[in-house]
Protein backbone atom coordinates (compact mmCIF):
# COMPACT_ATOMS: atom_id res chain seq x y z
CA UNK A 1 0.00 0.00 0.00
CA UNK A 2 1.88 3.23 -0.96
CA UNK A 3 1.24 6.81 0.91
CA UNK A 4 -1.64 8.02 -0.81
CA UNK A 5 -3.80 5.03 0.06
CA UNK A 6 -2.54 4.87 3.38
CA UNK A 7 -3.92 8.63 3.98
CA UNK A 8 -7.30 7.73 2.05
CA UNK A 9 -8.03 4.77 4.39
CA UNK A 10 -6.83 6.64 7.81
CA UNK A 11 -9.41 9.50 7.07
CA UNK A 12 -11.76 7.39 6.08
CA UNK A 13 -11.78 5.51 9.54
CA UNK A 14 -11.23 9.02 11.35
CA UNK A 15 -14.77 10.42 9.54
CA UNK A 16 -16.28 7.27 10.40
CA UNK A 17 -15.89 7.86 13.99
CA UNK A 18 -16.14 11.90 14.07
CA UNK A 19 -19.80 10.52 12.52
CA UNK A 20 -20.86 8.60 15.07
CA UNK A 21 -19.75 10.79 17.63
CA UNK A 22 -22.02 13.73 15.80
CA UNK A 23 -24.65 11.20 16.01
CA UNK A 24 -24.26 10.70 19.88
CA UNK A 25 -23.55 14.13 21.13
CA UNK A 26 -25.44 16.62 18.37
CA UNK A 27 -24.35 19.53 20.44
CA UNK A 28 -20.98 19.69 19.31
CA UNK A 29 -19.28 19.42 15.72
CA UNK A 30 -16.26 17.34 16.49
CA UNK A 31 -14.14 19.08 13.82
CA UNK A 32 -10.92 17.88 13.39
CA UNK A 33 -9.03 20.67 12.88
CA UNK A 34 -5.96 20.67 15.31
CA UNK A 35 -2.68 18.82 15.58
CA UNK A 36 -4.50 15.76 13.69
CA UNK A 37 -4.82 17.96 10.75
CA UNK A 38 -1.43 20.09 10.93
CA UNK A 39 0.28 16.35 10.68
CA UNK A 40 -1.47 15.45 7.94
CA UNK A 41 -0.29 18.47 6.37
CA UNK A 42 3.55 18.27 7.00
CA UNK A 43 3.11 14.90 6.11
CA UNK A 44 1.58 15.93 2.68
CA UNK A 45 3.91 18.49 2.16
CA UNK A 46 6.82 15.93 2.63
CA UNK A 47 5.57 13.70 0.27
CA UNK A 48 5.11 16.44 -2.61
CA UNK A 49 7.27 19.42 -2.05
CA UNK A 50 10.48 20.03 -1.59
CA UNK A 51 10.31 19.77 2.61
CA UNK A 52 12.28 18.26 4.95
CA UNK A 53 10.29 17.89 8.31
CA UNK A 54 12.14 18.80 11.21
CA UNK A 55 12.29 16.05 13.47
CA UNK A 56 11.27 17.77 16.18
CA UNK A 57 8.57 20.86 15.99
CA UNK A 58 10.26 24.13 16.26
CA UNK A 59 8.82 27.30 17.31
CA UNK A 60 7.09 28.93 14.13
CA UNK A 61 8.81 26.13 11.40
CA UNK A 62 7.85 22.89 10.68
CA UNK A 63 10.77 22.15 8.40
CA UNK A 64 12.50 23.36 5.46
CA UNK A 65 13.54 23.27 1.54
CA UNK A 66 16.99 21.52 0.26
CA UNK A 67 18.02 24.78 -0.04
CA UNK A 68 17.30 25.78 3.82
CA UNK A 69 14.03 27.91 3.12
CA UNK A 70 12.68 27.45 6.48
CA UNK A 71 8.57 26.73 6.12
CA UNK A 72 5.95 27.07 8.29
CA UNK A 73 2.88 24.40 6.86
CA UNK A 74 -1.08 24.78 7.81
CA UNK A 75 -3.67 22.30 6.97
CA UNK A 76 -7.53 22.82 7.33
CA UNK A 77 -10.92 21.07 6.52
CA UNK A 78 -12.25 24.15 6.93
CA UNK A 79 -12.44 27.42 4.33
CA UNK A 80 -9.71 29.64 6.58
CA UNK A 81 -6.63 29.03 7.65
CA UNK A 82 -4.04 30.06 10.21
CA UNK A 83 -1.35 32.45 10.46
CA UNK A 84 0.20 33.85 12.90
CA UNK A 85 4.41 35.19 13.26
CA UNK A 86 5.50 36.37 9.75
CA UNK A 87 7.11 33.05 8.79
CA UNK A 88 10.25 32.92 6.09
CA UNK A 89 7.72 30.62 3.63
CA UNK A 90 4.01 29.49 3.93
CA UNK A 91 2.76 26.62 2.91
CA UNK A 92 -1.18 25.94 3.04
CA UNK A 93 -3.50 23.69 2.17
CA UNK A 94 -6.82 22.75 2.52
CA UNK A 95 -7.90 18.92 3.05
CA UNK A 96 -10.53 16.81 1.78
CA UNK A 97 -12.32 13.94 3.05
CA UNK A 98 -11.17 11.80 0.42
CA UNK A 99 -7.64 12.28 1.16
CA UNK A 100 -7.07 15.24 -1.62
CA UNK A 101 -5.61 18.17 -0.95
CA UNK A 102 -5.74 21.35 -2.58
CA UNK A 103 -2.47 24.05 -2.51
CA UNK A 104 -4.19 27.30 -1.56
CA UNK A 105 -0.91 29.68 -0.95
CA UNK A 106 2.78 28.82 -1.46
CA UNK A 107 5.06 31.45 -0.84
CA UNK A 108 7.27 34.27 1.17
CA UNK A 109 4.86 34.85 4.31
CA UNK A 110 5.48 38.75 3.87
CA UNK A 111 2.93 39.03 1.44
CA UNK A 112 -0.18 37.64 3.51
CA UNK A 113 1.29 40.35 6.22
CA UNK A 114 1.16 42.77 4.06
CA UNK A 115 -2.24 42.29 2.74
CA UNK A 116 -3.56 41.89 6.11
CA UNK A 117 -1.58 44.43 7.82
CA UNK A 118 -4.47 46.51 9.01
CA UNK A 119 -5.92 43.44 11.25
CA UNK A 120 -5.42 43.93 15.39
CA UNK A 121 -2.69 41.74 16.30
CA UNK A 122 -1.88 40.50 12.95
CA UNK A 123 1.85 38.82 13.03
CA UNK A 124 1.21 38.58 16.84
CA UNK A 125 -1.46 36.37 17.48
CA UNK A 126 -2.62 32.88 15.66
CA UNK A 127 -5.31 34.38 13.31
CA UNK A 128 -8.05 32.70 10.42
CA UNK A 129 -7.74 34.66 7.15
CA UNK A 130 -9.97 33.31 4.02
CA UNK A 131 -8.60 30.46 1.77
CA UNK A 132 -10.31 32.43 -1.15
CA UNK A 133 -8.28 35.27 -0.54
CA UNK A 134 -4.67 32.98 0.12
CA UNK A 135 -5.93 31.39 -2.49
CA UNK A 136 -5.79 34.89 -4.49
CA UNK A 137 -2.36 36.60 -3.04
CA UNK A 138 -1.09 32.83 -3.91
CA UNK A 139 -1.60 33.38 -7.83
CA UNK A 140 0.77 36.67 -7.27
CA UNK A 141 3.94 34.91 -6.18
CA UNK A 142 6.34 34.03 -9.02
CA UNK A 143 7.01 30.72 -9.54
CA UNK A 144 10.83 31.05 -8.58
CA UNK A 145 9.04 31.99 -5.10
CA UNK A 146 7.27 28.93 -4.27
CA UNK A 147 8.71 25.80 -2.65
CA UNK A 148 9.10 23.60 -5.50
CA UNK A 149 6.81 20.55 -6.44
CA UNK A 150 8.51 16.61 -5.62
CA UNK A 151 8.42 14.92 -9.30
Amino acid sequence: MDEQEIIRKSLDHIFKGIDTLREAFNKRQFTVDGRLVGDLGEIIAELNYDVILYPKSKPFYDGESSDGKKIQIKATFQDELTFGKVPEYYLGFKLFRDGRYEEIYNGPGMPIFDRYNHRKNIGVKLLRFPNSELRELASNVPIENRIKKRH
